[in-house]
């Protein structure tokens, strides 16, 4: 049997998991990750992705908007600024999702004009929320 490590995942709202976990597949904001026991600490950031957590009983999916993970040597604790188990998102969920980063989009291009910076990071943002959307199957209308 694979090692295991400590797993939490929380966002503003609440905490959505806590427990073993053998492996953790991060959706990094400078590329994706697998965390397994023992792994270096390390600390990065999240982009919109869906976060996969293999766990002894089981794998659970959560469809995360960005945020932090820090690993360490008592494992893995995810601060995502929006989470929800991959199950329970809805074309809905994920057309609001969309609605946001397009509009944080266009504030960007209307207040930094001449910054390519923080529009390019913005861009980015809107892109990744609709690749994720089209590779879950539910895209935004």
């Amino acid at each position: 049997m694979a090692d295991t490590m400590q797993f939490d995942l929380v966002s503003p709202e609440k905490s959505l998991a806590s427990g073993p976990a053998t492996s953790v597949q991060i959706p990094g904001a400078d590329g994706d990750m697998t965390v397994m026991a023992n792994h270096a600490p390390t600390i990065t950031t999240l982009r919109p992705g869906v976060l996969r957590v293999e766990a002894p009983d089981a794998t659970t999916e959560y469809v995360v908007t960005g945020g932090f993970a820090e690993i360490s040597a008592a494992g893995v604790s995810v601060l995502a600024e929006r989470a929800v188990a991959k199950g329970d998102m809805t074309a809905e969920d994920m057309s609001e999702m969309v609605a946001e980063a397009r509009a944080a989009l266009n504030n960007a291009k209307e207040f930094f004009e001449n910054e390519p910076g923080p529009v390019d990071d913005a861009a980015k943002l809107l892109a990744d929320m609709v690749a994720m959307g089209d590779d879950m199957g539910i895209g935004s209308k």
